[in-house]
């Protein structure tokens, strides 16, 4: 939902919320979470910003007023002297996670490469350093006005509790903080690469790393399932098909990952691959692309559906675990989907998916439309796959998002 020239909102308030509110002084948060044998914290991605406590259950109360305290009375407490201490603190991040981490560039060079420049998802999510220094205090208390509001929320508890006693809490404390505006979100589709891009970036690495980038479908496509088993399929166990082939046996890349990425609207496969010495990426990706394109003609085999299917429910069951495994299911299926219960609809389809749908997605989406991006060490724009047909990206064009349609 955020706007070009005023990116990085969504994570900047995230560490925002945790300075201190209306009732709440900087650090009583710590003390009634960490302070009492807890944890507490927050996460942004693309589509939501999560926070969370994990607190023995008689402290449960207290998280509640917590939690309320900061969506009823933040702005009570929040001054410019905060915001700006809290955007430095997210710049560093960014240098840290991002400008000075090796490889920290890809995904932000392939968003902007895939996406054209109006769309939301062409931006990081930490937004750049521009748009961080010109937030004003009223651009920020009027992000948390639209957004942190009761009707723009979702709350998850989820432990040793009685049901009766914590409606009743929440009731109390949430019940007097006022709705927000309405808020209209944007219509956002999903993008098509009419051609292949290459693209070169030079960085402070030692090894050169390959990324090979397909626009895909988001959360609400069924076809996510079938891609996510069709990256198992690829790379998930020692005996996958381009980890078998590149990793052991021919032992000309040291890893390889392929990945479905799902956001709400749109999504990303991607594969990475960095070579062995001796070993080029030109010559890699070649051998990629041949392996895919024989997935693609003959399909998977019974036993590697079985097997990816087996390796992604075990990932499903074991985010299941946990209550903040549980509390972060219930809370994705009643804010994508509209179902707290979603997560059942999601194992029956993740172990329904067969053979002939992994060989239709991987037709309908692994096509030529597509960014490969190489990351080289400085000075060593040769080392890139194809270098002759690559574009060079220097920082500044990483900037201007360029993407499809």
């Amino acid at each position: 939902d955020e706007k070009p020239g005023r990116t990085g909102f969504a994570h900047l308030f995230e560490h925002v919320m945790f300075t201190g509110a209306g009732h709440t002084p900087y650090g009583t948060h710590d003390r009634l979470t960490e302070g009492v044998g807890g944890t507490n914290n927050g996460t942004t991605s693309n589509d939501r910003t999560v926070y969370f406590e994990i607190v023995p259950s008689n402290y449960l109360e207290s998280a509640l007023w917590l939690e309320a305290d900061r969506m009823g009375y933040l702005l009570d407490a929040l001054d410019l002297a905060k915001l700006n201490a809290q955007r430095d603190i997210v710049k560093n991040e960014r240098r840290q996670g991002m400008d000075n981490q090796p490889y920290g560039r890809a995904e932000e060079i392939l968003s902007r490469a895939t996406y054209p420049a109006s769309h939301p998802y062409s931006w990081s999510v930490i937004g750049s350093m521009e748009d961080l220094s010109a937030a004003s205090e009223e651009d920020v208390k009027n992000f948390f006005r639209l957004y942190y509001a009761p009707n723009n929320a979702y709350l998850s508890i989820v432990g040793d509790f009685e049901t009766a006693q914590t409606k009743a809490w929440v009731t109390k404390y949430f019940g007097d903080i006022a709705r927000g505006k309405p808020i209209t979100r944007p219509k956002v589709e999903p993008v098509t690469l009419g051609a292949e891009k290459r693209l070169v970036y030079e960085d402070r690495v030692q090894v050169p790393r390959a990324y090979i980038l397909w626009p895909t479908i988001g959360e609400q496509h069924d076809d996510r399932f079938a891609l996510d088993v069709l990256s198992t399929i690829l790379t998930g166990a020692r005996t996958a098909r381009i980890t078998k082939a590149l990793v052991y046996d021919e032992q000309a890349a040291a890893s390889a990952q392929a990945y479905q990425s799902t956001n709400e609207d749109v999504g990303e496969f991607v594969i990475m691959l960095t070579p062995r010495p001796g070993h080029t990426l030109t010559s890699l990706q070649a051998a990629t692309d041949g392996i895919i394109e024989r997935l693609k003609k003959e399909g998977p085999t019974a036993e590697e559906i079985q097997k990816a299917i087996a390796g992604e429910e075990l990932g499903f069951v074991s985010n299941l675990e946990s209550n903040l495994g549980k509390a972060f299911q219930l809370a994705d299926g009643a804010g994508y989907h509209g179902d707290a219960g979603y997560f059942r609809t999601a194992y029956k389809k993740t172990l329904s998916v067969t053979a002939e749908d992994v060989k239709r997605v991987a037709n309908k989406y692994l096509t030529s439309g597509r960014v490969v991006l190489s990351i080289v060490p400085e000075g060593k724009a040769d080392q890139a796959a194809k270098p002759e047909q690559s574009k060079r990206v220097t920082d500044y064009d990483a900037k201007k998002p360029e993407g499809g349609k």
